[in-house]
Formats: C-alpha cells, sequence, structure tokens
C-alpha cells in the first residue's frame, strides 16, 4: 500500500523524496499487487488535477489498485476495506507520505481492524514541521510503531530491502 505519493503534496519539500520514491519502486516492482492510495482535498489536490496524479518517477505495475480519501485515515468513509476483502488482503507493507499523518493514521487503523501491517521504514516521508524535523519524526514513528501495543497483531517495521529479501525467499 502506498500512500499520497502525489505531485501536490510534494509540493512542500519531503525528506530524501528520490530515495523514497527509488525504495518504494522497488517494493511496487516486487509485490504481488499494489494499491495506491490518494488523497482528494481543495486547494490543488482535486481528484483529476494534477496534483492529485502520483508523481511521475514512481512506478505503477499493471493492475494496480487505486483508492482515494479525504481524511488521513485511508479507511474514514472510504471503500478501502471492502476492496482489500474482495482481494483477500489481510496483510501488507505500507510505505508513502506523510509519515506523521496518513502513513501514521491509516496503519494504526489497519492493525486495530485485524491487518498484519509491515512498515517499510526507509521508504516514507514527510516534510520538516515546526515542532521536529523530518527526519526526527521518521525515527520517531518507526519506534513508535514498532513498540505500538496491538494484542496479537504487532506492527512490524523493516527495512525495504529485508522485505524484499523475505519476498523472494517465499
Amino acid at each position: 500500500m502506498v500512500v499520497d505519493m502525489q505531485q501536490g503534496v510534494f509540493a512542500t519539500p519531503r525528506l530524501q523524496r528520490e530515495a523514497c520514491v527509488a525504495r518504494i519502486n522497488q517494493l511496487t516492482r516486487a509485490a504481488d499487487r499494489v494499491i495506491f492510495i490518494q488523497h482528494i482535498e481543495e486547494g490543488g489536490l482535486e481528484e483529476g488535477s494534477d496534483g492529485f496524479a502520483l508523481l511521475p518517477d514512481l512506478y505503477q505495475p499493471e493492475g494496480a489498485i487505486y483508492s482515494s480519501k479525504t481524511a488521513c485515515d485511508a479507511f474514514y468513509k472510504t471503500g478501502l476495506e471492502q476492496l482489500l476483502d474482495e482481494h483477500g488482503i489481510r496483510e501488507f507493507v505500507i510505505c508513502g507520505c506523510a509519515t506523521d499523518y496518513c502513513v501514521d493514521t491509516t496503519l494504526k487503523n489497519a492493525a486495530s481492524k485485524g491487518y498484519a501491517i509491515t512498515v517499510a521504514e526507509d521508504a516514507h516521508t514527510t516534510a520538516d514541521r515546526p515542532a521536529a524535523q523530518a527526519a526526527t519524526l521518521i525515527a520517531h514513528y518507526n519506534e513508535v510503531w514498532r513498540t505500538l501495543t496491538v494484542p496479537g497483531n504487532p506492527v512490524r517495521v523493516k527495512p525495504t530491502e529485508t522485505i524484499l529479501q523475505a519476498w523472494q525467499a517465499n
């Protein structure tokens, strides 16, 4: 699941954009199924606008699934849960933007719903915020997710390379 890697989102500079996109592309090239989540919002992220479009250097495999949202949580008032059920998806890797908003909110809700979540710890990004720099936020959220209490369903936080190696072994 690739969250909010859209042109309008990246109008605000994000930490290590190119490296993040490169790792996401590694994941999307190797994944059995890819779901792109796109945010809709007035002010540059209107559906069908240039800002709504995914980044041009993001690999979009044939057969990718697209879902849109209007809140930080990709499950809030969307058909995402039904879409996952239709495709028999109960576990997924999550990556994208923004670490401290949409990635965080979506993965916490997904874990609470019983989905087995793996975070690609080096394939999500965010912007500098008034209270903390992007690098600090990314490290902080990786640690939060690593220690998140969801009895019977721990969130796994792994480097992209480890995820890819596990996929190749299966």
